[in-house]
């Protein structure tokens, strides 16, 4: 019996429980909009999918490598010994041929660009396609699992945050609520892959929803904490990053952080530019973007053939080279290599984030940096604590959120001490960062597609607000060649405030404030004089696509109390009427909605 056979026998066999199925399901939509404890479920609920999707895709990709490059069950792709020097190089061609393929075939079938979380949650209120979800992840495992110089982190927010934006919008969630939601898929995600339920909360708080709130506190803590034992139940300690012996901090290691959060900081906006120039080239070339893929493959391959430590995340990596001695070439050498591997990768189109590559490549440079013990007195400058600062440092400046790193630093440590010193640095980085160049790797890329964005904050509703949503339509019009007694005859004194004047063919040519009309009686009483001779405002029109914010600043601009809204300025017919007090309350409104919304009271 089929699925929707079943479904009918239950439905007409079983009327009372048919309804009670029904009903089950309308009080939990209810339970989810009006509680906080149906918030707090529905993000437990999405704590378990992300867990389970973070060790799926984990798994996935862990066969990918053991089945393209032939490494143990245990270990790691980048810290694998790989003698076979061919298959470093075909290895990231081939998977740059497969998702070019993919490439080719989603941009003939889909026309609309792909939704991140953030994008998500600042211009559409939380809304994700899952399909385009999943279809992110498919190509991060693909890109991470014949070696690019990508880790799986975007893949697995992604994918998250879509799981908790469909379950939103099946609930009915209000807009402030299901922004929450897909924070508590991010937040899921995040906690997952680095065993780091802190982690996982406050990236939501500072990356996804833009703020912290009382009552965005339980849900996203909850999701967390439950997708971190999902994954360990599954996975085990897969996910954990073990640092080792690391010793202790004294006051003068402060100045030493400082400076390598200092440094840090540089090094990120180069690697941020470095994208961005690759991709630049990628599209001035003559190449298709479905080729691109295959040629950043062909580089990343030769970089793997010099160190194997170049590819995938940098999991294995990042152990081999804590729990080592390793040279300052090495060093050196080492980061250099992941740092165009990963441009080179992200740049020629391969999908995934910089999350773990900036740990990986910010562990290196902190133990770089420990290399300067002889010129600073007194401080320990313990290769493995500067690592830690270097790791938090670097990937505050790409990815954001400086308490989010340093949580991350406390879980991988649980050492207090090394938690203050990496936090003077992440705000020294942090601060660098925003003061010079103004944008995380995502907002970044945001601001290379030519959006304004500059963190989570949800400024959708302002581009919500449109002009034709707030208009009146009921306007008043008269034609260019009328006489000014005709008009007063049309129009007495009191009858209206404004009236549209319009040409032959229904163009809009100015706005008459009638008092002005009969102000000017004695002065120009001519019944032969036209109308237009009062007109103001001739070119200064509003249009319905635009929101309240740049209605608002035409008003200003115009000292006008009401402009005319045309269809577009070409054909300029007067579709209706706007008034600037009507837009600032509306506009008051909202923010006091957004207000209230975040503090509870809503």
């Amino acid at each position: 019996m089929g699925f929707r056979s079943r479904i009918h026998k239950f439905a007409t066999k079983s009327p009372s429980r048919a309804f009670q199925t029904l009903a089950n399901r309308e009080l939990w939509k209810a339970l989810a909009r009006r509680s906080e404890f149906g918030l707090a479920t529905a993000g437990a609920a999405v704590g378990v999918a992300a867990g389970l999707a973070v060790t799926a895709m984990s798994y996935a990709a862990g066969e990918l490598h053991q089945l393209i490059f032939g490494i143990g069950g245990t270990d790691r792709l980048s810290s694998a010994q790989i003698e076979d020097r061919l298959v470093l190089l075909a290895a990231p061609v081939g998977g740059g041929i497969l998702l070019g393929v993919l490439l080719f075939t989603l941009a003939r079938k889909r026309k609309r660009q792909l939704v991140d979380p953030i994008e998500a949650n600042a211009l559409h209120g939380g809304r994700l396609s899952l399909t385009d979800s999943i279809l992110v992840a498919v190509q991060n495992i693909i890109s991470n699992g014949f070696g690019a110089s990508v880790g799986l982190e975007a893949g697995y927010t992604q994918l998250s945050a879509g799981i908790a934006s469909k379950l939103g919008i099946t609930l009915r969630l209000r807009r402030a609520d299901l922004r929450v939601l897909v924070g508590c898929g991010a937040a899921g995600a995040i906690a997952a892959a680095f065993n780091a339920p802190l982690t996982g909360a406050f990236y939501a708080f500072e990356l996804i929803i833009g703020a912290y709130t009382i009552v965005s506190l339980t849900p996203v803590v909850v999701s967390a904490l439950v997708a971190t034992q999902v994954a360990r139940f599954f996975a085990g300690n897969e996910f954990i990053i073990d640092v080792g012996d690391f010793g202790s901090v004294v006051p003068a290691d402060y100045l030493p952080a400082l400076l390598l959060g200092t440094g840090c900081a540089g090094v990120a906006i180069l690697l941020m530019q470095g994208v961005a120039f690759v991709e630049e080239i990628a599209r001035k070339s003559s190449i298709a973007p479905a080729f691109r893929p295959a040629l950043g493959g062909i580089v990343v391959g030769l970089l793997a053939m010099i160190s194997p430590q170049v590819l995938s995340g940098g999991h294995g990596a990042l152990h081999l080279n804590l729990d080592n001695v390793v040279p300052v070439p090495t060093l050196i050498g080492l980061f250099l290599l992941k740092s165009v591997a990963s441009a080179i990768s992200i740049g020629s189109g391969f999908r995934g984030g910089l999350f773990f590559a900036s740990l990986f490549m910010g562990a290196l440079l902190g133990k770089l940096f420990a290399y300067t013990a002889p010129y600073f007195n007194d401080a320990t400058l313990t290769p493995v604590i500067y690592a830690v600062v270097g790791m938090s440092s670097l990937a505050v400046a790409v990815i954001g959120g400086p308490l989010t790193m340093t949580f991350l630093a406390l879980e991988i440590t649980g050492d207090f001490p090394i938690t203050a010193l990496v936090l003077a640095a992440v705000i020294t980085s942090s601060f660098v960062v925003r003061s010079t160049f103004g944008y995380s790797f995502a907002t970044w890329r945001f601001h290379l597609r030519g959006e304004s964005i500059r963190s989570a904050h949800d400024v959708g509703w302002i581009r919500n607000l449109t002009v034709e949503k707030l208009m009146r339509t009921d306007v008043r019009t008269m034609p260019v060649s009328a006489t000014v007694e005709e008009f007063r005859q049309a129009f007495p004194i009191g009858s209206a405030q404004r009236v549209v004047l319009v040409d032959d063919n229904g163009k809009y040519a100015g706005m008459i404030l009638v008092p002005e009309v009969y102000g000017g009686l004695v002065e120009k009483a001519e019944s032969s004089r036209t109308i237009v001779d009062y007109a103001r405002y001739l070119n200064d029109v509003l249009q319905p696509q635009m929101n309240a914010k740049q209605a608002a600043a035409l008003f200003d601009k115009t000292e006008s109390e009401a402009l005319a809204v045309v269809n577009d300025l070409i054909e300029r017919r007067v579709v209706g009427q706007l008034s600037e007090s009507h837009t600032l309350r509306r506009y008051s409104e909202e923010l006091d909605r957004r207000r209230r919304e975040i503090s509870g009271e809503l």
